[in-house]
């Protein structure tokens, strides 16, 4: 492995009391080329990173996923590892997420932190936020990635040109892992360490930043597994036709019609019937559509290999 050719990206907003010792060990590790993305600090972080001979961009927009977006369109490097700038991600386990891209089995790395992490990292309402996303992530998009809103990942710079990033929130993560399951990339899990915050109190909200994200997930989920969003849809549909249509049932063997809600409870099944069809098309036409995407990949790679 060259560490020449990875740039690490660590996006930062008030991290002073990490982002020295954060630096050090990266370089001590061999990593020189650390790109620090600063959210306007105001308490010196960005002069510590740039006195320890790391390059500060400072971002123009507002996010942890805009300064992302923003320094991805920098980096040169064909090996992108990001990791937080809190402490929380330990650097002894960069190599481990970088060598699946560069043997070439994998496009993605995330680094999972879920299995391992020390006491009071994670509280009970973080550790079963993090489970209803991946269940709701694994249903919604029919992949299970263990650890879809860790910050701790690696990336192939071909990686990044596919996935057309644009949220600018703490959502960028879902977006990722939603970008890699839409475009057929490769991706491997690295299990990690997750550390407690030594430094200032986590800016996630867990409530506002997890309806985003659960709104993020539904959204990006529809491209990449049309049935379960339709079919549920549909189920939804259809069981409510057949609840009214059991009360009109009833009614009329009680003599009693009821001509308006018998007409809604034909709609209500017949409408569940159609959207349920519409996912299964979508389904198949996304089937499809990857088996191209697949041999259009396979058509590059002869040609760039007759290029040579």
């Amino acid at each position: 492995m060259n560490k020449d050719d990875v740039c690490v990206l660590i996006p930062t907003l008030n991290e002073k009391t990490t982002i020295g010792p954060l630096i050090r060990e990266l370089q001590s590790l061999g990593y020189t080329k650390i790109l620090v993305v600063d959210g306007h600090s105001t308490d010196g972080t960005p002069v510590i990173a740039a006195e320890l001979g790391a390059k500060v961009l400072t971002q123009t927009g507002k996010g942890k996923g805009a300064a992302m977006i923003e320094a991805f369109r920098q980096i040169t490097e064909p090996y992108i590892l990001m990791m937080d700038g809190d402490g929380t991600n330990p650097p002894e386990f960069a190599d481990s997420m970088i060598e699946p891209l560069v043997s070439g089995r994998a496009d993605h790395v995330i680094g999972d932190r879920l299995g391992s992490f020390d006491h009071g990292a994670l509280t009970r309402l973080n550790r079963l936020g993090n489970i209803i996303m991946n269940k709701y992530f694994k249903w919604a998009h029919g992949v299970y990635m263990t650890d879809i809103l860790s910050g701790y990942r690696g990336f192939t710079r071909d990686s990044i040109q596919k996935m057309n990033l644009s949220q600018t929130g703490f959502e960028i993560e879902t977006e990722i892992s939603s970008a890699v399951v839409h475009h057929n990339l490769r991706f491997e899990v690295v299990p990690t360490y997750y550390k407690k915050r030594p430094g200032s109190p986590t800016k996630l909200n867990p409530f506002r930043d997890g309806y985003k994200i659960i709104r993020a997930i539904n959204r990006y989920g529809k491209m990449n597994n049309p049935l379960f969003h339709f079919s549920v849809l549909g189920v939804i549909l259809g069981l409510a036709g057949f609840f009214t249509g059991i009360y009109v049932l009833f009614e009329w063997f009680k003599g009693i019609e009821h001509l308006p809600l018998t007409i809604l409870t034909m709609l209500l099944i017949v409408t569940g019937i159609l959207t349920f069809m519409i996912g299964l098309i979508s389904d198949m036409i996304l089937a499809y559509h990857r088996e191209q995407i697949l041999e259009l990949e396979k058509i590059r790679a002869e040609l760039e290999d007759l290029k040579k």
